[in-house]
C-alpha cells in the first residue's frame, strides 16, 4: 500500500479537490470541518480495488495494474461522486464505498460536537470511519462489522492513511457496549427496524443517522422517565445500502399487481417497504393517493423500549403503524 500511496497522492489530491468542489456546488458539505475531512482524507487508499458491473458480471479495477490506462481508470472512479463495490461473493455485493456527497450528508445530519464519541454500524472500507477520526479524534470512533474480512481490510487501510479507530469485529445490530456510552451513531447498511440494543448504548441527546427502507432517518435520543426513547424524520434523499447482515429488508415484490404508475414510482416503494407488515399494499397505495404521494421528509419514527412505529407527518397523527421489528 505504501507504494502505490506515494505514487498517486499528487494525483488523488488534485482529484479529491475536485470531488469536494462537485459536492459544494451541489449544495453539500457545508461545515467547514467536514470540508476539511473530504478534502484530506484520501479515499483512493480505502478502495485500492474496486468492481463494475459489466452485463451481469464484474470487471476489477485496482491500483496496481499493469496498464497505465486501466490504472488512471481505477483513479478516476476512487474520486467519482458514486458509490463503489468493493466485495463481492458468488456474484452478490457484500461491502461498498458509499457515494461520497451522500456520506457527507448524513455526516453533517450526525450534528457532532467537540469531544463527542461515534460509533458506525458497517466498517467497509474505513473510509467512514477515517472520515469521524479526522473530525472526532481516532479515539472517539468506534466502527463495527460482522465480517472478519472486512475489519481487517478496514484496520490496514486506516492505518495507511494515518488513523486507528477501534475497529471491532462484531454484530453491529448489538451495537458496541463495552466501548459505549456514545453520542452518535451512523449506520452504513440499510435496516428494517433500529435495533433495540442501540439506545441504552446511547448517551442522552445523542444522535442517530441510519438508512431505513430506502430512506436515511435522522433520531434524537431522549431519556424519559421510563427509559431512553428515539425519535426524528426522514431526509427528502434516497438511499439504498447492502443490508445490515442477519437482517432482512421486506421485498418490494409486495408491489405485484399494483399499477405501474405506483410500482415504479421511488416514493411509493419507500412506503411500501416502510409499511410492510402493517398496511397490504392496496392500503398503502390508497394512502400513497390520499396524501398526494409524500415526500420520504414528511415520515418519522418513534422508538420506545421494544416497541417503534413510523408515522406521516405528525407521532400523535391519524395516521402511525408499528414497524415490523420481529427478527428476520
Amino acid at each position: 500500500m505504501g507504494a502505490h500511496a506515494d505514487r498517486f497522492a499528487e494525483r488523488g489530491a488534485e482529484a479529491r479537490s475536485a470531488l469536494v468542489r462537485r459536492i459544494v456546488a451541489s449544495g453539500g458539505l457545508t461545515d467547514p470541518a467536514w470540508r476539511a475531512a473530504f478534502e484530506e482524507v484520501p479515499r483512493h487508499l480505502f478502495v485500492p480495488y474496486y468492481f463494475i458491473g459489466r452485463a451481469g458480471s464484474y470487471e476489477r479495477l485496482w491500483c496496481e495494474d499493469p496498464d497505465p490506462e486501466r490504472q488512471d481508470r481505477w483513479l478516476r472512479g476512487a474520486y467519482a461522486d458514486e458509490p463503489l463495490a468493493t466485495r463481492v461473493r458468488d456474484g452478490e455485493l457484500v461491502s461498498s464505498s458509499s457515494q461520497p456527497s451522500l456520506m457527507a450528508e448524513m455526516l453533517e445530519a450526525l450534528d457532532v460536537r467537540d469531544g463527542d464519541t461515534a460509533l458506525e454500524i458497517g466498517a467497509g472500507t474505513g473510509y467512514n470511519a477515517a472520515l469521524l477520526a479526522h473530525r472526532l479524534g481516532a479515539e472517539a470512533v468506534t466502527t463495527v462489522d460482522l465480517d472478519p474480512e472486512i475489519t481487517e481490510a478496514a484496520r490496514r487501510h486506516l492505518a495507511a492513511a494515518g488513523y486507528r479507530p477501534a475497529v471491532v469485529t462484531g454484530d453491529g445490530a448489538r451495537g458496541c457496549p463495552e466501548r459505549a456510552p456514545f453520542d452518535c451513531v451512523i449506520a452504513t447498511c440499510t435496516l428494517p427496524s433500529v435495533p433495540h440494543e442501540w439506545l441504552p448504548q446511547c448517551s442522552p441527546g445523542a444522535r442517530i443517522v441510519a438508512p431505513l427502507s430506502t430512506g436515511i432517518i435522522v433520531l434524537r435520543v431522549r431519556q424519559g422517565p421510563e427509559g431512553r426513547t428515539a425519535e426524528g424524520r426522514f431526509l427528502r434523499t434516497s438511499a439504498f445500502f447492502v443490508p445490515l447482515r442477519g437482517t432482512q429488508v421486506p421485498p418490494e415484490a409486495r408491489a405485484g399487481g399494483l399499477p405501474r404508475r405506483a410500482v415504479e414510482n421511488d416514493l411509493f416503494r419507500f412506503l411500501l417497504s416502510l409499511t410492510a407488515g402493517s398496511l397490504d399494499p392496496r392500503e398503502a397505495m390508497s394512502l400513497w393517493d390520499r396524501e398526494r404521494r409524500p415526500e420520504r421528509n414528511r415520515f418519522g419514527i418513534t422508538v420506545a423500549d421494544a416497541h417503534q412505529w413510523a408515522w406521516l407527518d405528525d407521532p400523535e397523527g391519524p395516521y402511525v403503524w408499528p414497524l415490523d421489528t420481529r427478527p428476520s
